[in-house]
């Protein structure tokens, strides 16, 4: 039996049929993989999204009467300071009762004894002197009297220079000088057995004993260390630029870290010095606290060489503008919110310019709201949204550009 003979004519038209739908399939799925492959990939173009405005902080400013908070560093120092020194030679024989480091000594009172036996000899040596000195003028003045009336009987007129030699008178001057000079080492020797007794030139505290009882002194001889209580001084550092703030005579309020959180210390600006500190170039203050260590009134003490902030109490300046530091821009710009919620520039002027706050005395009106954080890259015009409580804080990082 042949091919034909097997299937009839309707079944073997139905097979070439097939066939023929399958090869078009496979070339139609041929022909759309080639063409999505050599077809370039297309992306819908869309319009870029409007921008967020950026939060900001801002602060309405108004002028009003304006002072600086103008603080510094000072290091304290004594006001009065002296090596009280031996003013006659000899064995210093022991120091008065309680004259030791850290004591308060009273004006004029005794702090130190030399021994006075040889003071006390040479003193009654002095006065033997001066007795004999005054005996030896009265047998002069005796022989000018016996003189005199020799003279007068002789009944002649000399010249002034022999009568002067007749009557004694270069004898007489000269016992006169000598008892003036006997008189002289008297007094010496009775004020060196004074000064034997060593006294406070004021009242002071003994910072330190430089020599011990049974040393022997000469004349010069430093024994003790003193510094006087009644006032220090705290020399402080500020800008030159900031000197027209304060006046002399204005209160400074003192404190110091290692006090208590409430301590503080009133003083007063009493000059200002000529010269500039070395190091920073910055001008130096001088500041006069009394009763430095506390000890008639209650207070922390003041302790040489401490290290303390001062406050100064700066005159007060009519229509100046308050504003945080952060706020300024270089070149002293400020950035401002208008009624539109848009970026405005003023460029302003300074009176005072601190770590925290500065004072505007020209150039920003009344009202302003001025951006203190929040801007990266401002420019004028751009919109801004104002932060309302309860918004995201602005980063530190926001507020610098």
């Amino acid at each position: 039996m042949t091919f034909h003979s097997a299937f009839p004519p309707l079944q073997q038209g139905r097979i070439r049929l097939s066939a023929v739908v399958a090869l078009l399939v496979l070339v139609g799925g041929a022909a759309l993989a080639w063409w999505l492959l050599t077809q370039p990939p297309r992306i819908e173009r869309q319009p870029p999204p409007e921008p967020t405005p950026p939060l900001v902080d801002v602060v309405r400013v108004s002028a009003a009467e304006q002072s600086p908070d103008l603080q510094g560093f000072g290091r304290v120092e004594a006001e009065q300071e002296t090596m009280l020194a031996s003013r006659v030679a000899g064995q210093l024989e022991r120091f008065a009762e309680g004259v030791r480091p850290g004591q308060v000594v009273e004006q004029n009172a005794a702090i130190a004894y030399i021994d006075q036996a040889d003071l006390q000899l040479a003193l009654e040596d002095a006065e033997a002197q001066l007795a004999d000195a005054q005996a030896q003028l009265a047998l002069e003045q005796a022989e000018q009297q016996r003189a005199r009336s020799e003279y007068e009987s002789f009944g002649r007129q000399l010249s002034a220079e022999r009568r002067a030699l007749v009557l004694r008178e270069p004898q007489l001057r000269q016992a006169q000088a000598g008892v003036t000079q006997a008189r002289v080492a008297r007094d010496q020797a009775a004020l060196n057995l004074e000064r034997a007794t060593l006294r406070a030139p004021w009242r002071a505290m003994v910072q330190e004993r430089l020599v011990g009882a049974g040393s022997l002194l000469s004349l010069g001889t430093e024994v003790l260390h003193l510094v006087g209580v009644e006032q220090f001084w705290v020399r402080a550092s500020l800008p030159g630029e900031w000197l027209h703030w304060l006046s002399e005579g204005s209160p400074v309020t003192l404190s110091s870290s290692g006090w208590p959180d409430d301590g503080q210390r009133q003083g007063r600006l009493v000059s200002i010095l000529p010269a500039l500190e070395e190091n920073g170039l910055q001008a130096q203050l001088l500041i006069a606290v009394d009763d430095p260590l506390a000890l008639d009134h209650d207070g922390p003490a003041l302790r040489l060489g401490d290290v303390l902030r001062a406050s100064f109490e700066a005159s007060a300046k009519p229509n100046l503008i308050a504003l945080p530091s952060a706020a300024l821009r270089p070149g002293e710009q400020v950035w401002w919110v208008d009624d539109d919620n848009r970026l405005q520039r003023s460029q302003v002027t300074l009176a005072y310019r601190g770590q925290e706050h500065a004072l505007v005395s020209s150039g920003l009106a009344d009202g302003r709201r001025v951006v203190t954080a929040g801007l990266a890259q401002p420019s004028e015009g751009q919109q801004v949204r104002i932060r309302q409580r309860g918004d995201t804080p602005s980063s530190d990082s926001e507020g610098d550009t």
